[in-house]
């Protein structure tokens, strides 16, 4: 046992049970109760179940077995926060053991009572430690520390892979948003094994303050797989931005939390190339871009071939969307479609649109004859799922297995579509 911390607790008891002792004297008895006597050190007369090193192993439960003629009156086990473990004594007090699971590498202190065959009092305190995880799940939380806009999802990235269902729960349960003020009602959903986003069922509060954490730690997942300590994060919005790009009136709304600022004339995406339709975020802002047709499988030798010097270039997709200054279509902003895919503008309302927004805020294009933004695979297209595709991407909706969403969308490309 001298792995184990012992505390003798006889004088403390022998306080609380003084008045209970003078009560039963009086009552005529010999003097010889065992109620009225301090209790004894119980060390020798229980056992615990201990792995290798003198831990005790968190995939299996704690088991408290009495010795000789001792039995088990009551036992209490907590962790280092005070939370108590559930557990269940035998009827003929012999064996304790747990019934809800250890956290790995933990510290538990366990107070044992026992009574001897004379029904004399005894007492144990005893610390031990659980043994840590072959291996851990961590969690990487997204974006960066910082202010974005009202559109930005929060990220997960696991550091293993999770598939069954209950262990999908089980970490959903443990990665907590919290948002003041308060946001609406959110949910996580599983992009992949290992990815996962949340957003609430509608944008972010303006100027809020978004706390988002980890109570994985310790925490058994499946099977020999625990949680691991994960660095929060802390993020804030800022004003509600919102640019609604109409690829049928050839027109932008901006928006700054719930009034028009500007209205700008615009060209997005010409038959062939339409800009697609649906909610997207600002994933980035470059004053310099140079765009060149080739990127996205258009010759050099093609009519439709460009490579062009872009300025205040805000991007919306990884594949190469953006806002940007268009010069040379200038005589069809406001009246006609000509571009490659990307919202064109004169470059003082590009620099302008480029000074104003910031990752996270939300572009909306509408009335454009492309097809919607994909959730996942090109940039944040998070909000293009109705709420209630949303909650089926949860391990904690329905039947507890997320429903994945099916992506028919090209492969995305990686370079400007002008």
């Amino acid at each position: 046992m001298s792995h184990f911390t012992r505390r003798r607790t006889a004088m403390r008891y022998a306080l609380l049970v003084a008045p209970l002792a003078v009560g039963l004297t009086s009552c005529g008895a010999d003097g010889g109760d065992p109620l009225a006597a301090s209790p004894y050190d119980a060390a020798g007369q229980v056992a615990y179940s201990l792995s290798g090193g003198g831990k005790v192993d968190p995939n299996k439960p704690l088991e408290i077995t009495a010795k000789g003629d001792d039995r088990i009156t009551d036992v209490t086990a907590t962790d280092a926060a005070g939370r108590y473990v559930k557990g269940e004594l035998a009827p003929d007090g012999i064996r304790w053991h747990s019934t809800a699971p250890l956290a790995a590498g933990a510290h538990y202190t366990v107070r044992v009572s026992t009574e001897d065959g004379n029904g004399r009092p005894g007492r144990e305190t005893v610390g031990f430690d659980t043994t840590a995880a072959d291996k851990l799940l961590r969690v990487s939380f997204g974006p960066d520390a910082g202010t974005y806009g009202v559109g930005q999802p929060v990220t997960a990235e696991l550091s293993v892979p999770v598939k069954d269902p209950a262990a999908r729960a089980k970490v959903e349960q443990n990665l907590q948003v919290t948002a003041s003020p308060e946001a609406a009602a959110g949910s996580w959903y599983w992009v992949d094994d290992r990815t996962l986003h949340y957003r609430p069922q509608s944008y972010w509060p303006a100027h809020a303050k978004i706390e988002v954490r980890s109570t994985l730690d310790g925490v058994r997942v499946e099977n020999s797989l625990y949680g691991g300590a994960s660095k929060p994060l802390s993020l804030t919005t800022g004003d509600r931005v919102e640019a609604i790009t109409d690829s049928g009136s050839h027109e932008m709304t901006f928006k700054r939390n719930g009034s028009v600022v500007r209205t700008i004339p615009i060209t997005t995406g010409k038959p062939g190339f339409s800009t697609r339709n649906g909610v997207k975020v600002v994933l980035g802002k470059e004053e310099f871009v140079r765009m060149q047709s080739e990127s996205i499988g258009i010759s050099a030798g093609s009519s439709e071939a460009y490579d062009l010097p872009v300025y205040w270039a805000t991007r919306v997709t990884w594949s190469g969307e953006y806002v940007h200054a268009a010069p040379w279509s200038v005589g069809s902003q406001g009246s006609d479609n000509v571009s490659h895919g990307c919202t064109g503008m004169s470059t003082e309302n590009a620099h302008w649109f480029f000074d104003q927004v910031q990752k996270g805020d939300v572009v909306q294009v509408v009335n454009s004859a492309g097809e919607t933004m994909t959730p996942f695979d090109n940039g944040f297209g998070d909000w293009n799922l109705s709420w209630s595709q949303w909650k089926s991407g949860s391990a904690l909706g329905g039947k507890g297995q997320a429903a994945a969403v099916q992506n028919t969308a090209a492969p995305a490309r990686l370079r400007p579509e002008l």
